[in-house]
């Protein structure tokens, strides 16, 4: 299964890095709204300033959202899902080989993103970058985990492009709520986040788990 999903892995990480087709286009949309963001409202104000981790990840979500429209896209239009199907491999294999690829795509998409955030919305890391990236890390995760599995039910769908995101979103509320605070926190804000912070665990190993264990029935369909 470890070298299955590695593969998995491989293969989607090249693809990527070849094309930048899916982490492009989402850190367009990211900046391209944050700067809507930016130019819309006064952030010289504290409070302005605090709400500014909730305008990150507002970004975040939809800009994930396209790159994990592509996450079985390539399969579907090279009929290279029929393949995955016929391997003999453990159908966990191609969850995990997909899922590590779309956290690492996130992250990657968060690092790109940070520099212009703290420049558009003149923040300050108080709390240390460490935690920070940590936030964003475990944001990835959860949001990463769902979105793999949402990905491979609207795959085979007409209208993959506008189902994935009324899928998804509504499910991500807890973990991108969660996010905001702690991001909140690690930038100076004044709040209790121990709460927010088991929020963001429990929530990955919950749902990466159930991702994990439903994936194989959803592949079947």
């Amino acid at each position: 299964m470890l070298k299955a999903t590695t593969a998995i892995l491989w293969k989607d990480l090249k693809i990527e890095f070849r094309t930048r087709e899916a982490v492009s286009a989402a850190f367009v949309f990211c900046v391209l709204t944050l700067m809507i963001f930016n130019f819309a409202l006064d952030f010289n104000t504290s409070e302005a300033r605090r709400l500014a981790s909730g305008f990150f990840w507002v970004a975040f979500s939809f800009g994930g959202v396209l790159a994990l429209n592509r996450s079985f896209a390539l399969e579907k239009e090279s009929d290279g899902a029929r393949a995955l199907m016929l391997a003999p491999i453990d159908r966990g294999a191609i969850f995990a080989g997909k899922f590590l690829a779309n956290v690492i795509f996130m992250f990657l998409i968060e690092l790109l993103v940070l520099p212009l955030f703290i420049v558009f919305f003149d923040v300050t890391v108080t709390r240390g970058i460490g935690i920070l990236l940590l936030i964003f890390a475990l944001g990835a995760i959860g949001f990463s985990a769902v979105g793999t599995l949402f990905s491979a039910v609207a795959v085979n769908t007409r209208m993959r492009e506008l189902l994935l995101p009324v899928l998804l979103l509504p499910i991500t509320v807890p973990v991108l709520i969660a996010a905001v605070e702690t991001t909140s926190w690690a930038l100076g804000a004044d709040i209790e986040v121990s709460l927010w912070f088991k929020l963001l665990v429990v929530y990955d190993v919950v749902f990466v788990t159930a991702c994990f264990l439903i994936f194989e029935y959803v592949l079947e369909e």
